[in-house]
């Protein structure tokens, strides 16, 4: 249930004792010369609502712009300061407690976003407001990404490129896959990103000079479709297991020595 699309007075009824929601959270940035900026919010919205369509949870709009400054050598690439988004998202999962909402799971496509999320998760939990947790696209299906692709990439990769084809392919720019994949790195492991256990960059850009990792010309439409659907699966396996945990075995153990709430 996508719950912009909605009136308040057909919210009133849909919302009724509904205590879970999805937020979907990407980012506007860089995904190389053959990918849209839009690629992270694309993946989590079209998975968020998936999920929800197959549910009836509720799913927010999607928050676009995320922790990017990563990427702020390439055109267009906007980001926020994890301060800043912390307390944005914390704000409207917030907001979502005033309407019912006691558990939210953050779908989120960014891994710029991962340790901002965690963070908003726990001061959530600690103050009893909801239990919310932080869910990514490729960390619930890492066998399938390992079978589909020898060299997925962490950014911008045929793993991502494959995915934005099923769900929006008229934005993939399928002429530049061998650019993108001859100007950047295939192999991450190849890259001189670590001296004696450090590592050595802050930037995308410090180790791939068009910003993308992997062997772009693996992708196909028809993985991504494998990828989506198996995905889309795991998030709703996510939903319907948290629907069902009572809210208090979700909340924080009490101190040693001390009773059960």
């Amino acid at each position: 249930m996508y719950l912009a699309d909605r009136t308040w007075p057909q919210l009133g009824e849909a919302m009724d004792g509904e205590s879970l929601a999805v937020i979907p959270l990407g980012s506007t940035e860089q995904h190389g010369p053959h990918l849209p900026l839009a690629t992270d919010h694309l993946i989590a919205e079209s998975l968020a609502r998936a999920a929800s369509g197959r549910t009836g949870h509720v799913c927010t709009p999607t928050v676009d712009i995320g922790v990017s400054a990563h990427h702020k050598q390439f055109h267009g690439t906007l980001w926020v300061d994890p301060p800043a988004f912390r307390s944005y998202v914390e704000s409207l999962a917030r907001n979502l407690t005033y309407h019912g909402i006691d558990r939210i799971v953050f779908v989120n496509a960014h891994g710029g976003n991962v340790e901002p999320l965690r963070e908003v998760g726990r001061r959530l939990r600690e103050d009893r407001a909801a239990y919310a947790i932080e869910w990514m696209w490729n960390d619930s299906i890492p066998e399938l990404v390992e079978e589909l692709f020898e060299h997925p990439g962490p950014h911008g990769g045929p793993k991502e490129t494959a995915m934005i084809m099923h769900v929006a392919r008229e934005l993939v720019d399928e002429d530049r896959l061998g650019d993108a994949r001859d100007g950047g790195v295939v192999d991450l492991e190849n890259t001189d990103s670590r001296k004696f256990g450090a590592r050595t960059f802050y930037d995308a850009i410090d180790n791939s000079e068009n910003g993308v990792f992997g062997d772009q010309t693996d992708a196909t439409p028809e993985k991504g479709k494998q990828l989506f659907e198996a995905a889309t699966d795991r998030l709703v396996a996510l939903l319907e297991w948290l629907d069902d945990q009572p809210f208090e075995d979700l909340m924080p153990e009490p101190h040693v020595g001390t009773d059960r709430r």
